[in-house]
C-alpha cells in the first residue's frame, strides 16, 4: 500500500483595492501564501504580465523553485549515500510557459542549472550521473507532463 503524504496551505487575497473585483483592472493580484505550522508567509502576486506585483512571487516563480529545491534536497541526499561530499549548491532555474490564445497557459519545460561544489576530484562524474538519478526520485519532476533539463556544473574545491 502507498504511504500518504498531505500538505495544507492557505492563501489569502490581500487585492481589493474597494471594489473587489467589479472589473479586471479593479483590483491587484497581490496574496500570501501561508503553511500549517509555518514560521513565515511568503507574500505574492500574479506574473506581471497579468497585472501583478513584479516584486512579489508568482505561482510560476514557485513553482520552477518547487522543482528546483526537490531535486536539489533528493540530490544532497544520493550523494551523502555515494560518499560524496558537497560543500556549495546553488541553481539558477529556468521555466518556459506557453499562453494559449485563450489566456490558458502550460509549462514547456524547466532547465535546472545547478553549479555543485564537491571536495574530491575522482568522483566528479559521479556527482554528474546523480542529476539523473536525482530526477527520477523528485516528487515535484514526476508529477509534471514534461522533461525536466539538467545542465549541471561539478566543481572540485579543496
Amino acid at each position: 500500500m502507498a504511504k500518504l503524504h498531505n500538505y495544507e496551505v492557505k492563501i489569502e487575497w490581500t487585492g481589493n483595492e474597494g471594489q473587489g473585483t467589479s472589473n479586471y483592472k479593479a483590483y491587484n493580484r497581490n496574496h500570501t501564501i501561508m503553511g500549517k505550522e509555518k514560521y513565515s508567509e511568503i507574500k505574492a502576486s500574479s506574473d506581471p504580465s497579468f497585472l501583478g506585483d513584479k516584486e512579489r512571487y508568482n505561482p510560476e516563480d514557485l513553482f520552477v523553485s518547487s522543482l528546483s529545491a526537490c531535486h536539489m534536497l533528493w540530490y544532497l541526499h544520493l550523494c551523502t549515500v555515494n560518499k560524496i561530499v558537497v560543500t556549495d549548491y546553488k541553481d539558477n532555474a529556468t521555466g518556459v510557459m506557453e499562453e494559449s490564445k485563450t489566456g490558458s497557459g502550460r509549462f514547456i519545460s524547466v532547465t535546472l542549472n545547478p553549479v555543485v561544489h564537491i571536495t574530491n576530484e575522482n568522483l566528479k562524474e559521479k556527482a554528474i550521473q546523480l542529476h539523473e538519478e536525482a530526477n527520477k526520485m523528485c516528487f515535484v519532476a514526476n508529477s509534471c507532463n514534461f522533461e525536466i533539463d539538467h545542465v549541471p556544473t561539478i566543481k572540485v574545491v579543496v
